[in-house]
């Protein structure tokens, strides 16, 4: 009894201290809306009476609620009115709360600057530079204008007057976090100061472009996107698929049966994919028909890995 007592102290001082530890990010900024280049201001034939801004702010909110509906699932942990929501409310994993993004009342993002959002968003660090618990691995490689436009559409969003809770972690949470099973997003970026790409890869159907998507892959996949258990989910979860073209992966699928899968949530023998999966597939389903090839064709040149443990 005196053992756990002690261990659970142990598991309680840790955590607390990993979670009060700072973090120091590079400076950022950003033209939000994300401005139009000289071919398209070009392109609109008209210089005169802001007609730039406005062509900005529409392309931008376009591509923003591309993102948000098959790209990034923000709404999962920030509620479907971006209102804020609830990532897990388990008593012995936690109390995590995903925070009020809009305008309203109970925002923690209105006065937020250029620096502030990359710093949340890509490096999983708090403005006072103590770690979130955010899931930011998936979004380390967004670009800066994604990030904008992910910023425009957000602020577009009808306010919301909802102050969240703050999120605390359970036992179990607390010795995942102590024990390094869950590891804190901050801790996961090995340089902070490392520039972002100012734009993501051409949206075609190539390599490259696929690379960029299945970055949002790599917090449960791993970055070698291998699969095996998922360090950063509830135990519960079913470990993560192994994506290479290994025999304990992909090898022998064909495009139509990884579209299915992704789109669908049904596996080639009839199988219905299992939670965090089941989460994906909507906003897969939503995904261009170039993003889901790219994706693919990325996926097809991995090197092929055992499954991880």
């Amino acid at each position: 009894m005196l053992v756990a007592a002690g261990g659970f102290l142990w598991a309680t001082t840790t955590a607390e201290s990993k979670l009060a530890a700072e973090y120091e990010t590079h400076h950022f900024g950003m033209a939000i809306p994300w401005p139009l280049s000289p071919e398209e201001v070009e392109a609109l034939g008209e210089h005169e009476g802001g007609a730039a801004d406005e062509a900005a702010l529409e392309r931008a909110l376009e591509r923003g609620r591309h993102l948000v509906s098959a790209r990034y699932g923000c709404s999962e942990c920030h509620g479907a009115d971006f209102g804020g929501g609830v990532m897990i409310d388990d008593p012995a994993m936690g109390r995590l709360f995903g925070p009020n993004l809009t305008l309203g009342e109970g925002s923690v993002t209105r006065d937020f600057t250029a620096t502030d959002w990359d710093r949340t968003v890509r490096h999983g660090v708090r403005r006072d530079g103590r770690p979130s618990l955010m899931p930011c691995e998936d979004f380390f490689a967004m670009s800066d204008r994604e990030l904008s436009d992910l910023v425009s559409f957000i602020r577009s969003l009808p306010p919301v007057d909802r102050t969240m809770p703050g999120s605390s972690l359970g036992p179990v949470g607390k010795v995942m976090v102590a024990t390094g099973k869950f590891r804190l997003s901050a801790t996961l970026l090995a340089d902070h100061d490392a520039p972002h790409a100012l734009e993501a890869p051409p949206p075609a159907v190539t390599p490259e472009f696929g690379a960029h998507l299945a970055q949002v892959c790599s917090g449960c996949h791993r970055q070698g996107f291998e699969g095996g258990p998922i360090a950063q989910g509830p135990p519960d979860w079913a470990p993560a698929t192994n994506l290479t073209p290994h025999e304990e992966g992909l090898a022998g699928y064909t495009f139509e049966q990884f579209e299915k899968v992704m789109r669908e949530g049904t596996k080639p023998n009839g199988e219905h994919v299992a939670a965090p999966m089941t989460v994906v597939t909507p906003y897969a389903a939503r995904m261009t028909d170039t993003e889901m090839q790219a994706l693919w064709l990325f996926i097809s040149t991995l090197e092929p890995r055992p499954t991880g443990r």
